[in-house]
């Protein structure tokens, strides 16, 4: 029914909502630089209640619903607890609305575990005072009806209070707590209940995993957040008895489940039992409430003389554990919980000192810390961009071909083909994907680096003298004349949408984190950076983009290891205490020796195998590295490129790994600085921009912008190349060599402005890891090509219907990969290369294959290279 106090309610909200405002302010004004700034205001109170403490809270289907709970009427030093069975909910979001008594539960019950799930809110456990509660069961809104329903879920094996819990993807955990009123049973089981089983009509109840290895507590307090790797339970704090004394405890233990292993974390700088925590942001918990335990047993002596829980927040960052201050609090709210609810975490009613509640369901959240750039900085920055336009100027007038649009008339020279090739594949995915993922990980990756050498001598040796021999535009040529025009097709085909989806990868990427560098949105750097990739691009074609590429390949390598400089400088201990400190936290890891396929702390077999068939790929079939090798003016030329991207990927992989771990030990030295509000993509942009000196933080920001454009106007250029080359030329849609030019740029155009608007639809900051989503693109669509370039140069017998149905087999395979499998997004290339290779071999061993001159299109008859190399 509806409540019938909705306008007291709204004096009281309004009144506190000023002291808070006021609060607010001045805590902002305090908290200037000295970490994260939260910013509390009084969201809503419950009606005709003083309050409850130890309430099931959780959201659904837009509301809030808080039930139960336990508090002592007035005069509450004379009065006796009481527990209720009340159900409220208030509707979220949308125009302001009033509490409304949906329901009761079976009975009075309070501290018990709550968690939202997509089923509703799942209570589990708690007590009416005189039993403890097994029971588990969840609360529904319903729209239609008004009124929430309750569902008989499975039984905990044990009665529990005062318990903690979390959920991981499908998993409810449920870890420690009280079997009875007495605190001297608490407990150290931990049990599990999978929610996907009541979907798949398997065995749907509670089983018991290996025991908390901390001691046994009650009152812990449990927060679900990303570790670098994948979402974990922590648990942190709580009170135990032992022999008649009660000690309160600091200690932290995160459980992986991809693991099934807990580990100690640092320690809570003090007590928090029976608080309140959430997740925020990516990688960080705050700590909302909490006990620390130092008037712990004087209720009675102080009662309302009791000043209440220490009114300081605390946050805890997952990837660098370590914690510090939130600042000031208005409230401390104990005995519920904290529940986040879009950008903001709702903590209602509770307790505020012995026997008193709150009706109060405050608001928490972060204020961002958004800096100006400054004037210097956009200079430097536009001087940059100012001269990559002057470059696509000056090339638009040398432009008068196809072949000096997509082959630069094959005058460029081996050095400036080479830095093209290595600012191509390094990006903005390199230059704050690899950073962002050492920072959240280790040195893993760079194994997968340190392929690109050994495949140098297949692109010199194998691929490259393949394209030279037949004077190729388009790499797909070869695949008409290895097998038909339909293979060409495909592999075009491929190709294209593979660099449309790149480049908006690479723009979103790049957007995200130019909105923390800069002042620019993310909406507004993605289309800065499409815009102007675009103009180069379109008016010089690959003249333009191979030396632009050229300068941006060095402003970004300076930027890079100016930043690595100062981020090791900043770190506490200098040169030493990076290493020391990376060293402890295993940042310099760069194997893990296990052979789980789906991972996230992905094996060294996995990077050796899947970085084999990425590589393979990329210098074998794909357009935008093999017109590099077809700008030049001799295959001799065209193998100095490939080994001066072969040598510029070392110390490029070692600075730009050597940065994310230096951001690590920088952020540890100095937690105070991150951000809450800024993703783990972000970190090295965040860095850029608040802890570089002025001009330095534009030049380094003008290596970000180097990263995509290099990219972005490769793949705009390179894609146009074979649409013009590999569609309009065969089917004779243009008349003259001046309209076929025309074409091109009217395709690098349109190829641009497509690739700009699905990267605003890609600006997801919620997305954990843009690296790994380029990862699972690239294997989507390399592995089709790397595997139809293996069949034609390494078989005979391959023929056109069988690489096509290796190619369909290919496509098929990568799509069930990726829709009903874990398998890591690093082995998809490869796995991508096997099955069209295997597929495509043994289709076409049962399909006759036409007369076919073969003659140079086969390892097998490679005869020496191009004339006059």
């Amino acid at each position: 029914m509806q409540s019938g106090s909705s306008n007291g309610v709204a004096v009281r909200v309004e009144g506190k909502a000023l002291l808070a405002c006021v609060f607010a302010l001045a805590t902002t004004v305090l908290a200037s630089g000295q970490g994260p700034r939260l910013a509390w205001d009084v969201f809503a109170t419950l009606p005709d209640t003083p309050g409850v403490a130890g309430p099931f809270v959780g959201v659904d289907a837009g509301t809030l619903i808080v039930a139960g709970g336990a508090n002592f009427p007035s005069p509450v030093w004379s009065s006796d607890k009481r527990w209720h069975d009340a159900v409220y909910v208030l509707a979220l979001g949308g125009a302001p609305a009033s509490w409304r008594v949906a329901g009761a539960l079976p009975h009075g019950t309070a501290y018990g575990c709550s968690v939202s799930t997509r089923n509703g809110v799942l209570c589990i456990g708690g007590s009416d005072g005189r039993t403890v509660f097994r029971d588990v069961f969840v609360l529904r809104w319903s729209a239609t009806e008004q009124s929430v329903t309750t569902s008989k879920w499975p039984n905990l094996p044990v009665p529990l209070v005062h318990g903690a819990a979390g959920r991981v993807g499908d998993t409810i955990y449920c870890v420690t707590g009280q079997r009875t009123s007495q605190l001297t049973s608490a407990t150290r089981r931990v049990f599990a209940l999978d929610l996907s089983a009541r979907e798949s009509n398997t065995e749907f109840a509670w089983r018991e995993l290996e025991p908390f290895p901390g001691p046994a507590r009650a009152f812990a307090v449990a927060a679900v957040q990303h570790d670098g790797y994948g979402d974990c339970l922590y648990v942190m704090s709580g009170r135990r008895e032992v022999e008649g004394k009660v000690e309160f405890l600091e200690d932290v233990w995160c459980f992986a489940p991809r693991t099934g292993a807990w580990r100690r974390c640092a320690d809570v700088p003090r007590c928090v039992m029976a608080g309140t925590a959430a997740p925020y942001g990516q990688s960080h918990i705050l700590v909302l409430g909490g006990d620390d335990g130092a008037l712990f047993g004087r209720a009675d002596e102080l009662r309302d003389e009791h000043p209440g829980f220490p009114r300081e927040s605390l946050v805890y960052h997952t990837i660098t554990d370590t914690w510090t201050s939130g600042g000031p609090t208005p409230i401390n709210q104990v005995t519920t919980a904290a529940v986040p609810y879009g950008d903001s975490i709702l903590v209602p009613s509770g307790e505020v000192r012995p026997r008193v509640r709150t009706p109060d369901v405050w608001r928490v959240r972060v204020a961002s810390d958004q800096r100006e750039f400054g004037l210097a900085n956009f200079l430097v920055l536009s001087l940059y961009l100012l001269s990559v336009v002057g470059v696509g100027f000056y090339w638009a007038r040398k432009t008068r071909s196809t072949d000096e649009y997509f082959r630069g008339g094959k005058h460029v020279p081996w050095w400036a083909a080479g830095c093209s090739i290595f600012a191509t594949m390094l990006s903005s995915l390199t230059f704050t994907g690899i950073p962002s993922k050492t920072f959240a990980q280790d040195w893993v990756y760079s194994v997968g680096n340190a392929m690109i050498p050994l495949v140098a001598f297949v692109a010199v040796y194998l691929a490259m003298p393949f394209y030279r021999r037949i004077d190729a535009t388009s790499a797909y040529e070869y695949f008409e004349k290895r097998f038909d025009r339909s293979v060409r097709w495909f592999a075009s085909t491929c190709f294209s949408l593979f660099h449309v989806f790149r480049m908006a990868i690479v723009m979103s990427l790049t957007g995200l984190a130019l909105s923390v560098a800069t002042t620019l949105g993310p909406i507004e750097s993605v289309l800065l950076i499409g815009a102007l990739s675009v103009l180069y691009s379109t008016m010089g074609g690959v003249g333009a983009v191979i030396w632009t590429d050229t300068l941006q390949a060095v402003v970004l390598l300076c930027g890079a290891a100016i930043a690595f400089a100062m981020a090791v400088s900043g770190t506490d201990g200098g040169l030493h205490g990076f290493a020391h400190e990376g060293t402890i936290a295993g940042k310099f890891r760069i194997a893990n020796t296990h052979w789980d396929a789906s991972s996230t702390e992905v094996a060294l077999w996995a990077i050796v195998v899947g970085a084999v068939g990425q590589n393979f790929s990329s210098y074998t079939a794909d357009q935008a590295v093999v017109q590099r090798y077809l700008t030049t003016s001799s295959s001799k030329a065209a193998a100095r490129a490939i080994w001066t991207n072969a040598v510029l990927t070392i110390p490029a992989t070692l600075l730009f790994f050597g940065i994310g771990t230096a951001l690590f030990t920088y952020y540890r030295s100095h937690p105070e600085r991150l951000d809450p509000t800024v993703t783990t993509d972000q970190i090295f942009p965040m860095f850029i921009a608040r802890e570089m000196p002025a001009g330095l933080a534009g030049l380094i920001v003008a290596g970000l912008f180097a990263a995509a454009q290099s990219t972005v106007s490769t793949s705009m250029n390179s894609s146009a190349t074979v649409l013009v080359t590999d569609f309009l030329r065969p089917l004779r849609v243009c008349r003259s060599e001046r309209g076929y030019l025309r074409a091109a740029r009217l395709l690098t155009l349109g190829l641009g402005v497509c690739g700009t608007l699905i990267a605003l639809l890609f600006v997801d900051p919620t997305i954990k890891s843009l690296f790994d989503a380029f990862l699972m693109t690239l294997g989507m669509f390399m592995g089709v090509l790397g595997g139809l370039f293996a069949l034609g140069a390494l078989t005979r017998r391959a023929n056109g219907v069988g690489a096509l149905v290796g190619a369909l087999c290919g496509s098929a395979t990568m799509f069930v990969l990726w829709r009903f499998t874990h398998v890591h997004g690093y082995l998809y290339t490869t796995i991508g290369i096997a099955s069209c290779f295997s597929c495509g071999y043994a289709a076409s061993c049962f399909v006759p294959s036409r007369a076919h001159d073969l003659a140079g299109l086969t390892v097998f008859d490679l005869r020496g290279r191009e004339e006059g190399a």
